[in-house]
């Protein structure tokens, strides 16, 4: 057998390249645990209030009484999308940021 071509750190071998795949995918774990526990609040004008998980899920939606009392439907359904539309677009913001240095990283790799 030729010296180094298949010793655990030969590049040939894979086992360095699976080690730092392991470890990647702790990390990766690791970032969409905390994506998931972010929270992200948006709002339209101050009526309407959102709150958002970062893996996108909607956790509240606060309407100030004013809103109510003016009886304007088409102008609550406007706050609310105006509202939920602002957080979805922030917690995908948040996952792009908190996921990127994985993509590249995967990309190095000759993987992404």
């Amino acid at each position: 057998m030729a010296k180094g071509f298949n010793s655990p750190r030969s590049p040939r071998s894979g086992g360095n390249m699976m080690a730092q795949l392991a470890k990647l995918q702790e990390q990766m774990a690791a970032a969409q645990e905390e994506i998931a526990q972010a929270r992200i609040t948006e709002s339209a004008g101050g009526a309407v209030t959102v709150t958002m998980s970062g893996d996108q899920k909607c956790l509240e939606v606060k309407i100030q009484a004013e809103v109510l009392e003016d009886a304007d439907v088409e102008m609550l359904q406007d706050l609310l999308l105006t509202a939920i539309n602002k957080a979805l677009e922030s917690a995908r913001a948040l996952s792009e940021e908190k996921m990127a240095p994985f993509t590249s990283m995967l990309g190095g790799m000759g993987l992404g």
